[in-house]
């Protein structure tokens, strides 16, 4: 049997989507999975043993008639069972449906006329519980498993050896991520929480723990606020991991991670770090798994990330 799964969205969105594709796979332990996933979000699957392929297409693109062409010859090569789609688009439906594929799984909307097994949506969940539903289309009512993920054993030896590169120690470090995609910004999406609050965070917790070394995670596009970071600070360190693997490796060494609503957020949760984000716009409901007390989300009470104050997350920190 072969599977296909259509999943939209960034890093975070394929993190939070990896418990559905380990339900399948248990479900249909001899199937093959592909998944077709913008570019920007290929590197996800790193961490993620159970995918046979990852397969590209720019879902938020102005796709014109000869990539909807060169899409659907894709698909129809490699003759698919089943296929799920996250999207809510009705031409992606007819694309599965021009390829023949019997059975199509995917959310129940307005424009869903393409779809054989409609899924009622529910967005007033956790986005791992939403995307995990869509499994009762195919008559699978089993809990959602914990977001999982498999680090590969060269990336487990580069986050030793940097954490020896940074004089780390073995008493453990706190990571911090501050950045946020410039396509959030792009949105109008405010992620970004600012370095002069950060300092007080980092303040406090070199007065009460000077010996705990503090860690800056550096992404492509966090240069400018790095270097924010480290005015007048040269205590704090700076990692810059060059994949998804290297980063969850160094976020499974830390004893906290503080950070905001970020896919590395995602990441510390598939990794079982004690985890504190902070979260404007978005929600910390459908963001976070409830019920546990090693993910901790404080919202803003404004939706702008900027005003939660940081004797706020020092009490979260410090609370126990």
């Amino acid at each position: 049997m072969r599977i296909l799964t259509l999943v939209p969205g960034g890093i975070g969105d394929q993190i939070l989507f990896f418990p559905t594709l380990e339900t399948l796979k248990e479900e249909y332990p001899k199937s093959k999975i592909d998944v077709i996933v913008e570019p920007r979000s290929k590197g996800a699957y790193r961490v993620c043993p159970g995918v046979n392929e990852v397969l590209l297409f720019d879902y938020k693109a102005r796709n014109g008639l000869a990539d909807y062409l060169n899409l659907l010859g894709t698909i129809r090569d490699r003759e698919y069972d089943i296929a799920i789609t996250l999207g809510q688009r009705w031409t992606v439906g007819l694309l599965l449906w021009l390829n023949g594929i019997s059975t199509r799984v995917g959310y129940q909307t307005d424009s869903s006329w393409f779809i054989t097994n409609p899924v009622l949506l529910n967005t007033e969940q956790y986005a791992a519980y939403m995307y995990h539903d869509l499994v009762k289309g195919l008559g699978i009512n089993v809990s959602t498993p914990p977001i999982r993920i498999t680090l590969p054993k060269e990336d487990i030896n580069w986050a030793k050896v940097e954490s020896s590169r940074l004089g780390l120690g073995d008493k453990g470090y706190i990571l911090i991520h501050g950045g946020s995609s410039r396509l959030a910004q792009l949105k109008g999406i405010d992620k970004i929480y600012p370095a002069t609050k950060w300092h007080k965070v980092i303040d406090d917790l070199q007065q009460k723990q000077p010996e705990l070394p503090i860690v800056l995670i550096q992404g492509p596009e966090d240069t400018e606020w790095v270097e924010q970071m480290q005015e007048n600070r040269p205590y704090l360190k700076v990692t810059s991991p060059d994949d998804l693997g290297k980063l969850a490796a160094m976020i499974a060494g830390a004893n906290l991670m503080l950070c905001t609503d970020s896919g590395p957020m995602h990441l510390s949760v598939a990794v079982g770090t004690y985890t504190i984000a902070l979260f404007g716009p978005t929600q910390v409901s459908k963001l976070l798994p409830p019920d546990s007390d090693r993910y901790v989300g404080i919202q803003s009470p404004t939706n702008e990330i900027s005003d939660i104050q940081p004797e706020t997350l020092l009490q979260y920190i410090w609370r126990g």
